[in-house]
């Protein structure tokens, strides 16, 4: 099971250089590049490479700043930048005042972004369309939407006139924003725009599908797929990625995804995770291996989140050691588990009921270095409670506050589970008014245990005056546990989902070689918003949620 393939295993490669020389140069700068990341600024390490009063060698100054940008860290290329504008050696140009826009639009600061266009229409500079975009960009990860639009508007009646790169942002900032009417009378007047000389991309309907997703209009985002075909548009993994995230039944993820190989598509880790998410909410773990396995061998590499994913496939059914033997390959293929993957662990020792098993898990948590969170206290919370052991319940949240950890609502509602499990109305009430007090609303799962548990006349008048339903009873369901569309558990009620596991992200920052002469920097040099629309998050797919910033990353 997981055995490991060759693709797995280090390889390690071996690299000409033209002499000593170059060997030297290019280990140097590999050295420094490993600095600047271990340090998170780069200045200090550059101004270390000066040879007294000379100037940096142009080559390093871009080989840096076009690898920086390749690895999407644009608060160090901003900061080489804003350093180079002050020495008197670099030549600044306007290609470079283009690209420290850009920087600021990436990181949404917006105040940056309207200085250096300003000092830049001071000396001469003509507005442009990469100017204008890096400004409105600016507007958008600020949140700043209406900015965001205004300049965009603004470009369409005055120019310059709209790239398709300007359309794909401005389409992302609004549906980032919530703004979908906006967002799709932008995109249907480029539909029947005839004068544009491009139409709608791929990239464009991509956002699109992606917005009535998050806006739950299942339908329409089918229809705009359709189009897609009608219109020529190609279709790639990506699209059929889009379509199996919208699917809940592991059925019709699998008829998706037999349908984009016959298209002739070859699934990435985004497909192939998708289909173990769905096998394993339908608790058919043997499926999700198998498509696990089927990864493998297909030499795709598995990503920290695809192992968390199958993790919880055996986790949430309580099969420790199916759960552990993934654990284990985790290592063995050199992906370190991360706070996800150990919450998950101990969520398969708690729907094992094996309670003595969560606790050894949970100790390993701070022998491996990473500090334990809310959602960790909560899985041991609602094991202990699903025992009905009111007394370990409040152990735990006793060692939760000792450790600073603050509590939140579903910490409050399990508790509220724990006395409701043995019918302790008193305890119920106070812990209601106590959540109430900390400022978190009671849900519905909450009100529904104190209206279970009251008895007496008196006791059902004081619960349905702090729940305000009148003297509607409604049903208590403490114990449908399932899993959210990030694959970790959740408790459901009538008022929604409860999520018992964090989003745990990742970055792979890989130092290559560089051999930069000069660098071209035009509008189209786009790269950090290919299909970018899980926020800067994620080289890794965010498999699974598609509430306010978490949304699905079409660019695996």
């Amino acid at each position: 099971m997981l055995a490991t393939r060759k693709f797995m295993q280090r390889k390690k490669k071996e690299e000409v250089f033209k002499d000593a020389a170059d060997e030297a140069e290019q280990m140097n700068w590999r050295r420094m590049m490993r600095e600047i990341e271990e340090a998170g600024s780069a200045v200090p390490i550059l101004k270390t490479q000066r040879s007294g009063k000379g100037p940096l060698p142009r080559d390093v100054i871009l080989g840096t700043l076009v690898r920086f940008k390749q690895l999407k860290k644009w608060n160090i290329v901003s900061e080489i930048l804003e350093w180079l504008r002050t020495q008197h050696w670099w030549d600044f140009s306007e290609m470079d005042f283009l690209m420290l826009v850009t920087a600021y639009g990436k990181l949404g600061d917006f105040s940056r972004a309207e200085r250096v266009l300003k000092y830049m229409n001071k000396k001469g500079y003509q507005p442009s369309v990469i100017s204008q975009t890096g400004l409105m960009e600016a507007y958008g990860r600020g949140k700043q939407y209406r900015k965001a639009e205004a300049v965009f508007r603004r470009m369409q009646t005055s120019g310059p006139e709209p790239s398709p790169v300007t359309y794909q942002i401005i389409l992302k900032s609004l549906v980032e924003g919530d703004k979908y009417k906006e967002a799709e009378a932008i995109f249907e007047d480029l539909l029947n725009e005839k004068r544009t000389s491009f139409k709608p991309d791929q990239k464009m309907f991509h956002m699109m599908i992606y917005m009535y997703k998050k806006a739950g209009d299942y339908a329409q985002a089918r229809k705009l797929f359709a189009q897609m075909s009608e219109r020529k548009i190609p279709l790639s993994t990506v699209t059929f990625n889009s379509l199996m995230s919208f699917e809940t039944d592991y059925k019709e993820v699998s008829s998706i995804y037999d349908q984009m190989q016959r298209a002739g598509m070859k699934p990435d880790v985004v497909s192939y995770s998708l289909l173990i998410k769905a096998y394993g909410k339908a608790r058919r773990e043997e499926e999700a291996l198998a498509v696990f396995e089927e990864m493998l061998d297909a030499g795709v590499r598995p990503t920290r989140k695809s192992y968390n994913i199958l993790l919880d496939a055996f986790a949430i059914s309580g099969l420790v050691d199916e759960a552990n033997t993934v654990f284990k390959a985790m290592r063995r293929h050199r992906v370190e588990p991360d706070l996800c993957s150990y919450t998950t662990m101990v969520l398969a020792y708690v729907n094992a009921s094996d309670m003595n098993g969560a606790e050894k898990f949970f100790r390993r948590i701070k022998d491996d270095g990473l500090k334990p969170n809310v959602v960790v206290y909560g899985t041991l919370m609602k094991g202990y409670s699903k025992l009905n052991n009111v007394e370990k319940v409040m152990r735990v949240y006793e060692r939760m506050r000792i450790q600073g950890v603050e509590p939140n609502q579903t910490i409050y509602t399990t508790i509220m589970d724990a006395h409701g499990r043995n019918s302790d109305f008193g305890n119920a009430v106070i812990w209601f008014k106590e959540m109430e007090a900390r400022g978190y609303p009671p849900d519905q799962k909450a009100k529904n245990i104190l209206l279970s548990l009251a008895n007496t006349p008196e006791e059902q008048q004081e619960a349905n005056e702090l729940v305000g339903n009148g003297a509607i009873q409604l049903e208590v369901k403490p114990d449908n546990e399932e899993v959210d569309d990030d694959g970790h558990e959740v408790i459901h009620t009538d008022a929604g989902s409860h999520r018992l596991l964090d989003d745990t992200q990742t970055r792979n920052h890989v130092n290559g070689r560089i051999r930069a002469g000069n660098y071209t920097f035009d509008e189209d040099d786009n790269d950090d918003d290919d299909d970018d629309y899980e926020e800067e998050d994620d080289e890794e797919f965010n498999f699974v949620s598609f509430k306010d910033k978490r949304e699905l990353n079409f660019a695996s």
